[in-house]
């Protein structure tokens, strides 16, 4: 079982290592970082503490803190969408705390979450969304790399930001590999 200190030691040194900050409101931030142990313990992983998880693996990765979302939104809005990770400006109080939206795609919501979400997605747009739909069982995984430094992913989309040298999505192609042997 991981302790609450375990997950506050990681979420501090993912903050250290990407220039981010943890939400300085501590009662605000005890509250995620149990959020974070909770879904731990439920899931396997640590999913976001403010979004649902479908506890699917496949379909969470994405919402594996610190999510997939989380460099974009603090780069635009000062924070990530549930304020654990901010920015130094908000960290030192120089810049209110602002609503972050949504930036994880409706079909991937609809895929994790079901016929629920189906309908909820029905009532709010009127459709469904064409590229996957509430009962898709696969998700295609592919192999991105980034052409500045190299680094390589293997995800269904390719990340914001690179982890290592913070090139922006537009510097990620797919790597396709041919399994048939040439002759």
């Amino acid at each position: 079982m991981i302790s609450l200190e375990q997950v506050r030691a990681r979420a501090e040194s993912d903050a250290k290592t990407s220039g981010c900050y943890l939400n300085p409101n501590q009662p605000f931030l005890q509250d995620l970082l149990e959020g974070l142990k909770r879904n731990e313990e439920r899931y396997g992983y640590p999913t976001c503490p403010c979004r649902l998880a479908s506890g699917k693996l496949e379909f969470d990765r994405d919402i594996i803190c610190p999510c997939h979302y989380r460099d974009p939104d603090v780069a635009e809005f000062g924070a990530c969408y549930c304020a654990l990770y901010v920015r130094k400006d908000i960290f030192e109080g120089k810049t209110q705390l602002q609503p972050v939206p949504e930036r994880r795609p409706v079909e991937k919501q609809v895929r994790a979450y079901g016929t629920g979400a189906e309908k909820q997605v029905e009532k709010t747009s009127g459709t469904l969304p064409t590229v996957a739909t509430a009962d898709s069982t696969g998700v295609e995984l592919k192999i991105w790399y980034c052409k500045q430094c190299g680094y390589m992913t293997f995800r269904e989309d390719p990340p914001y930001v690179c982890p290592i040298c913070k090139a922006k999505r537009e510097m990620f192609a797919e790597l396709k590999i041919d399994t048939k042997a040439s002759g």
